[in-house]
């Protein structure tokens, strides 16, 4: 399993809000042990899901503060289960957003239904700690089909 839980940002207003879509495959690995006879989406996977969509939101700011990580979940709630197929909208805006931190306030969608909330809180991890060449796949094709930031390749 690859641990991208974002498949596409459907609205984006970098370092303020953002929209995402994620399905989890009824084939994934995982739905064999969760639960067995009754498999559902782990709440981890879903918090991770309002986590990567919150963290693209503010990763799209291009800040040289560093990329967003996840530091601490707050008052997460889980209201129904998510079975396999079943498209998530998350969405996630942005509460507070300074040099040092960021705040989130976060949930995700099923068939029109909360299925779960989080506060979340992130930090900035700098830029060289990640490997050279290191992109977001999902953010930078949305913002280069979007047109948010000057996102043309540099000289070969």
């Amino acid at each position: 399993m690859r641990f991208l839980l974002i498949d596409k940002i459907l609205k984006l207003s970098p370092g303020k809000s953002i929209v995402a879509t994620k399905t989890m495959q009824p084939d994934e690995e995982l739905f064999r042990d969760h639960f067995p006879g009754f498999p559902v989406v782990p709440g981890v996977l879903l918090t991770e899901m309002m986590a990567q969509a919150a963290g693209k939101c503010l990763d799209a700011e291009k800040s040289p503060r560093g990329r967003a990580m996840l530091g601490r979940i707050s008052n997460a709630t889980f209201r129904h289960w998510v079975p396999p197929g079943e498209t998530a909208i998350i969405t996630a805006t942005i509460d507070s957003n300074r040099e040092e931190f960021a705040t989130a306030k976060c949930y995700v969608e099923v068939k029109d239904k909360k299925v779960c909330s989080a506060d979340l809180f992130f930090v900035f991890v700098p830029h060289g700690q990640f490997a050279v060449g290191y992109c977001d796949e999902v953010l930078d094709s949305y913002l280069r089909e979007n047109r948010l930031h000057d996102t043309e390749p540099g000289p070969s």
